[in-house]
């Protein structure tokens, strides 16, 4: 199975986007688009793009958690702030899902769900990837 594989963002915890955000708008970078609050997930996110020319180019990604009970909250109490997961772009998600469940790779998910900005996306376990948590997202 080949499917061009990119970098599409670096999702860092942080306690509140207007902090978490500090150190990339010093550092040059604007936020891009509106905040996005992912309801089932009960994070809102915040996107910096490290390279405004390309819009689909890398970018940094903030997570501020609703509240203490939802995954970045969780993550918040025993990690603290910091990069939370790592997200690779691929050209068909689900054909990505089968193909890693085939070859005895563990999904959190094994069925596509929403992320930010209305995109579908997937995690694998960090048990399958050396102890990153990777989010796959189809372009």
């Amino acid at each position: 199975m080949k499917q061009r594989i990119e970098i599409d963002h670096i999702g860092i915890a942080t306690n509140t986007l207007e902090e978490g955000s500090k150190f990339w708008t010093i550092l040059g970078l604007e936020a891009q688009g509106l905040d996005d609050f992912v309801e089932d997930q009960g994070v809102t996110t915040r996107f910096f793009p490290l390279s405004p020319s390309d819009s689909k180019g890398p970018n940094i990604e903030l997570l501020e958690p609703s509240g203490p009970d939802t995954p970045i909250g969780k993550f918040l109490q025993k990690r603290g702030e910091g990069i939370q997961q790592l997200c690779l772009s691929v050209d068909n998600l689900e054909d990505m899902i089968t193909h890693l469940i085939n070859n005895g790779i563990k999904m959190i998910d094994q069925i596509p769900r929403k992320g930010a900005h209305n995109s579908i996306i997937a995690f694998v376990h960090p048990k399958s990837t050396g102890g990153v948590l990777v989010e796959l997202k189809q372009r």
